[in-house]
């Protein structure tokens, strides 16, 4: 009892008597910023048919935000920590407002795409703010519950965000989804204005702008070119030099973290096995996850012919499997070792993408249900051991380090999930669509490459017998597409479970995620809305009231 009166003399007694408001605020503000992330691909079909988009737009959509937020998610966290965490709190909301308005009054693909990579950049000031002023506010007693409240309701958050999406595209136009984000910003920064208090790390936190622009810069080259080479072609001189763009890049980017004194990354950080391998199965299994919901969305809704909710309530089973594996997965590791769990987990996944090979035009819901609790499975049963694989390999001076590494690692993955996997199946797409277009005029040839979509809609003009021919051809093009692209998932994720059964170790240290059954919960919340932060990483080795 006395440790706890102490714990509370640490915090201003006017401050923690609003301790709970202060939550509320926080927990409205990072939930803004993953419902706007968790739910666009609902829209990804709305947006084809509306705005025309190409295929490569459409992934320029989902991936800019989260490499923009991968990009910028350490020097915002150190901009928080040296100027004070409230106010960088306060110009993400804003930020986020003016880029969400803009959003829905957004008449052209590239004018969207600018919103979301601003709303990117907002999305990384206010995330890593909230978690270091709700550790600030609350005492080392009370912050485990209010973190797990904290992190229930951005997971419910996640699970409803696209439904709600869907709901909204069914009454409205497609800006509405962006729209409906301003007034839930405007009374999360004007109460957080009153409620929140100002905090800062005394021990002014380092920068590094350079390590930052290098960053961004090589792995956005590196999307550019995945993103870009089925329309330019993959030995095109654009793709080319984007892709040597990014590798100069990002040598320069290690080169430099490696002579700076405050690195943005450490990169010693990579010798350590346990790291390395966390991060590259970290990487992947986002890579998975949302490359397969960028054309799931787009199978339930251009091919099943399904309305924007009825696609996102068929992803909403995947919440409570997600809630009875997750607690076990603590348990797995301690009996057969972190390695095997995740290997095991690595394998579901494989299977998991294999067997969507089989889903074709006619598939029944049942067995695209089956494939996707498989996948589930598998991804709940990694992220606990991944997490902690990443958090024990960094000392706890670094924990914040490390925290962001791992926040980094999913966003990566994101992106680069839509970007590689979106890539590859629509090469297919346009390598297998000539013979159906031929029929075409040339405007509408041209057009049907870019999307399906845009081939339905072409298809609408033609006779009824053509009419039929073409969209069936073009639909059984885009579904070639989605098997080339999950077989490339498939052996993607059957070589990372062999190099974790090899490399991962079979006991990590009590960090992170897998302390226990909760917080293992916590951290696979982000299978839901991708993102959220290592909740406990940081606060496992955390000296109490240090911030």
């Amino acid at each position: 009892m006395e440790a706890h009166v102490d714990a509370r003399r640490m915090v201003d007694p006017t401050v923690h008597a609003r301790r709970w408001w202060i939550l509320a605020v926080l927990g409205l503000s990072l939930l803004i910023v993953f419902v706007g992330n968790a739910s666009l691909n609902v829209v990804l079909p709305t947006l084809a048919r509306t705005l025309h988009a190409t295929t490569s737009q459409l992934q320029w959509v989902v991936a800019v935000y989260s490499l923009v937020f991968a990009g910028l998610l350490f020097s915002t966290g150190a901009l928080g920590d040296r100027f004070g965490r409230k106010g960088i709190l306060q110009l993400g909301l804003l930020l986020f407002l003016v880029a969400a308005a803009l959003a829905a009054c957004s008449d052209s693909m590239w004018q969207l795409i600018a919103c979301r990579g601003v709303m990117g950049a907002a999305a990384a000031m206010v995330m890593p703010s909230t978690l270091s002023i709700l550790v600030n506010v609350f005492p080392p007693h009370e912050r485990a519950k209010a973190i797990a409240i904290w992190a229930s309701l951005i997971g419910v958050a996640g699970s409803l965000g696209p439904i709600a999406s869907g709901f909204l595209l069914g009454h409205f136009w497609y800006g509405s989804v962006f729209l409906v984000n301003v007034p839930i910003v405007l009374v999360a920064l004007l109460s957080g204005w009153f409620l929140v208090p100002k905090s800062k790390d005394p021990d002014q936190a380092g920068l590094d702008p350079m390590g930052a622009t290098l960053s961004v810069v090589g792995i956005a080259s590196l999307v550019f070119g995945l993103i870009e080479a089925p329309d330019k072609g993959w030995l095109s001189a654009p793709t080319l030099a984007a892709f040597a763009v990014a590798a100069a890049v990002l040598v320069l980017f290690v080169l430099w973290e490696r002579r700076v004194d405050e690195p943005m990354l450490d990169i010693g950080f990579f010798r350590n096995p346990a790291f390395s391998t966390g991060t590259a199965g970290m990487i992947l299994v986002f890579l998975a996850l949302y490359g397969l919901m960028f054309l799931l969305t787009q199978y339930f809704q251009l091919v099943k012919g399904l309305s924007p909710l009825a696609a996102a309530l068929r992803f909403l089973p995947m919440a409570p499997v997600m809630l009875i594996v997750a607690p076990l997965t603590p348990h797995l590791s301690h009996r057969f070792g972190a390695n095997r769990a995740v290997a095991g987990g690595m394998t579901l996944v494989a299977v998991a993408l294999f067997l969507f090979r089989f889903v074709g035009v006619h598939t029944s819901y049942a067995y695209v249900l089956a494939c996707l609790m498989c996948l589930t499975t598998g991804m709940s049963s990694t992220m606990s051991p991944m997490t902690a694989a990443i958090m024990s390999a960094v000392p706890s001076r670094r924990a914040g380090a490390g925290s962001a590494m791992n926040d980094a690692t999913r966003e990566l993955g994101s992106a680069l999930g839509v970007a590689v996997l979106g890539s590859v199946a629509a090469s297919r797409y346009a390598s297998r669509l000539h013979h159906v277009v031929a029929g075409l005029s040339p405007t509408a040839r041209s057009a049907a490459r870019s999307s399906l979509a845009s081939v339905l809609n072409s298809a609408k003009q033609l006779a009824p017998a053509d009419a039929g021919a073409v969209r069936a051809g073009a639909l059984r093009a885009y579904m070639d597409g989605i098997h080339v692209s999950v077989t490339a998932g498939a052996m993607l994720a059957a070589v990372a479970a062999l190099v974790v059964l090899r490399f991962l170790p079979r006991q990590l240290a009590q960090e992170g995620a897998l302390h226990g059954p909760i917080e293992s919960l916590e951290d696979a919340a982000e299978l839901v809305i991708g993102g959220v932060p290592p909740l406990f990483g940081d606060l496992a080795s955390e000296e109490p009231g240090r911030r």
